[in-house]
């Protein structure tokens, strides 16, 4: 295919990936200008006409998906037996190829990526659709770490026609929920289901479920628990792994309501108050009865990760019983009777009737020249009757009634059908109409392609702006209708910006292409410093390219006021004691002096004191305070802390540390 032209405008670059149910191109759109990526079908379609109108419509239905996370369709059509969508083009790689290039991810890395993927599908999901096969393959990611999710046309369409037909499943079976994995029908929750095992492996590089055999991986979805992601990682918190557990319970009743729900967690998991969670679980009545699906063993798949399609099994009609033979002699007597007479008139021509002749073959001849080989032929009674077709050029004969070959009576009437050319109808008007009606109502009128093209307008999301070609008179099998569809105002859908921190919001705003304004700081209990508390316009908020966000960043908490701690010290003098001299023994009996005691005298001497402090303004570096003392004193020492800080205070005597303690702001 590489180097050839499909749909008269996408010329085949180059292979740019292969899966179990299509190949992808790197193409290029001659009319636009543009690379575009197209994903041409392995399913095969022939002789299902229904089937084909019913793949073109639910896969038309996906391209009014329009979300930051979601590769646009632009359009879809067949050439051939080729079946082919053309999609965004997005330079980059599979989800799946940057889980096996960097293993095992961090919370912080893994969650801004699955808040990506989460929100896509709560996307789909509000526009009735469900993806049904969910996997880091149909993820794809371009170098800035954004992600889109791809073949929601494909899951949707080819589920819907093989399903329908034979009960079989389509998915991969590695994120198969237990309902798929039963033949059930797959649901909302089935994506969620989905969405839990992605998480699971981007925290873990590696998948909750894993055999020889895609049936005895299937068994471990319905009869297994998934296994713990904090077992290998303990590092992971609680709240998060509860979001897998949630996700991936059996019972879809225990899972998420919704992709909205399962988006709102994910917002949280790692914010201070979840710090402490316990495991998530659900009490189970292990007393009452249940039904256990019975699952054969099936060869190995070639590989278990590819999208497939799981046939069911067909039992053997048993032969039907013989019919019992009957015995009509004489009834078979009398028309072997008839028989013969009949084939003695054959051979006798003219013994009872008039003369006949065959029918000459006249398809394709010109009226006239047809009568005249009739008229050879001994026919003299010809009419003619004009039919619309499309395989024979106007005024050829189409048919003859009776048929060519055939022998009849020369006087029996004969019927040329001669082609009126190929049908034509009046084409109407059709611009401002909801083209997903548009196409199903003229699904059926043979047009030769049907296809829609999409642009901004201010006209409503899904309304025709204008067709080619105009509304008059043309004939369907050789018309190529194309509707261009308004994708409503150039506007983006807000995501939400709670708990950005500043590079995250840089990120956003080079993605989005809006701008996002920091107006205000404020204080704030429960939101980090840095982090966004709030914004206007709202999540969900739908603005045009270069609209302004605002947004209100936290100071963190309020701190409180700074606190004066005052310690009282004594501060004892401890005197020297001095040995007594030869001129005290000389003195007189008797006589008493107050400096003596025992025959030993005490000094007075001065002690040098050193107080040090350790608070908000100061350090231990200096002392605060130095004096001297020749008795006992007592001292008040100030701190002044801030909340949550630590001081201390030393207070030395003569170079040696006397009294040394640590102080906190909560002290009292």
């Amino acid at each position: 295919m590489i180097g050839s032209r499909i749909g008269g405008r996408y010329e085949i670059v180059k292979n740019i990936g292969d899966g179990g149910m299509s190949k992808v191109y790197l193409a290029h759109d001659v009319i636009l200008d543009r690379d575009v990526a197209i994903k041409v079908l392995n399913y095969d379609f022939a002789n299902e006409e229904a089937l084909k109108r019913r793949f073109k419509r639910e896969a038309l239905s996906a391209t009014s998906l329009t979300h930051p996370h979601i590769v646009d369709i632009f359009d879809v059509g067949e050439e051939d037996e080729l079946h082919y969508l053309v999609m965004e083009y997005i330079e980059g790689q599979t989800l799946k190829k940057f889980i096996q290039d960097n293993g095992a991810l961090t919370p912080e890395l893994a969650l801004p990526i699955m808040q990506q993927i989460v929100s896509a599908i709560a996307n789909a999901h509000h526009n009735g659709i469900v993806h049904r096969d969910v996997k880091p393959q149909n993820i794809l990611m371009d170098p800035d770490g954004n992600v889109k999710i791809t073949d929601f046309g494909i899951a949707m369409a080819l589920s819907a026609t093989a399903h329908t037909k034979t009960n079989s499943v389509i998915g991969t079976v590695h994120y198969l929920s237990p309902e798929q994995a039963r033949g059930g029908m797959a649901t909302k929750k089935s994506d969620i289901y989905s969405l839990g095992i992605v998480l699971y492996e981007l925290l873990s590089g590696e998948l909750p479920f894993t055999a020889d055999t895609a049936v005895a991986i299937a068994l471990k979805h319905l009869q297994e628990e998934t296994p713990s992601v904090r077992e290998v990682y303990p590092s992971i918190p609680q709240s998060v792994e509860n979001v897998i557990l949630k996700a991936t319970m059996k019972d879809a009743t225990y899972r998420y309501d919704s992709a909205d729900e399962m988006y709102d967690d994910l917002l949280t998991v790692l914010s201070p108050e979840r710090a402490n969670e316990k495991k998530f679980a659900i009490l189970f009545d292990d007393d009452r009865t249940r039904a256990i699906p019975v699952v054969s063993e099936t060869p190995k798949f070639d590989s278990v990760e590819v999208t497939k399609k799981i046939e069911p099994v067909r039992l053997e009609q048993p032969p039907a019983p013989p019919k019992k033979r009957k015995k009509w002699p004489f009834i078979i007597g009398g028309i072997a009777g008839v028989i013969i007479l009949l084939l003695l008139l054959l051979l006798v021509p003219g013994v009872l009737g008039p003369k006949k002749a065959v029918i000459p073959e006249v398809a394709g001849m010109e009226e006239m020249e047809a009568k005249d080989a009739l008229e050879e032929k001994g026919f003299k009674t010809v009419k003619s009757e004009e039919q619309q077709s499309d395989e024979v050029v106007k005024g050829e004969v189409i048919k003859t009634i009776p048929e060519a070959g055939k022998k009849r009576s020369v006087d029996s009437e004969i019927t040329l059908y001669i082609s009126a050319g190929k049908e034509s109808v009046k084409l109407a008007d059709y611009t401002g109409r909801e083209v997903t009606k548009i196409i199903e109502l003229l699904d059926d009128d043979g047009f030769k392609s049907i296809e829609s093209e999409y642009e901004f307008s201010e006209m409503a999301e899904g309304t025709i702006i204008r067709q080619d070609p105009e509304a008059g008179e043309v004939i369907p099998s050789e018309t190529d209708l194309v509707f261009t569809v308004s994708k409503g105002e150039d506007v983006k859908e807000l995501g939400d910006l709670s708990g950005y921190n500043a590079e995250q919001l840089e990120d956003y705003e080079k993605s989005s292409g809006f701008e996002i304004k920091v107006t205000k700081s404020e204080h704030s209990d429960t939101v980090s410093e840095g982090l966004v508390i709030r914004q206007s316009p709202s999540r969900g908020a739908k603005i045009k390219p270069g609209g302004t966000v605002e947004v209100v960043v936290s100071k963190g908490a309020e701190k409180k006021p700074d606190k004066l701690i005052v310690k009282k010290v004594t501060i004892e003098y401890v005197p020297d004691v001095v040995e007594p001299t030869p001129d005290w023994e000389d003195g007189d009996e008797g006589e008493e002096d107050d400096e003596f005691d025992g025959g030993q005298q005490i000094a007075p001497v001065p002690q040098r004191i050193q107080i040090f402090v350790q608070d908000k303004n100061r350090t231990m570096a200096t002392p605060v305070k130095v004096f001297t003392i020749t008795e006992t004193t007592q001292q008040e020492i100030s701190l002044n802390l801030e909340e949550g800080q630590s001081g201390a205070y030393k207070i030395k005597r003569d170079s040696i540390t006397i009294i040394e303690e640590s102080v906190h702001y909560s002290d009292e």
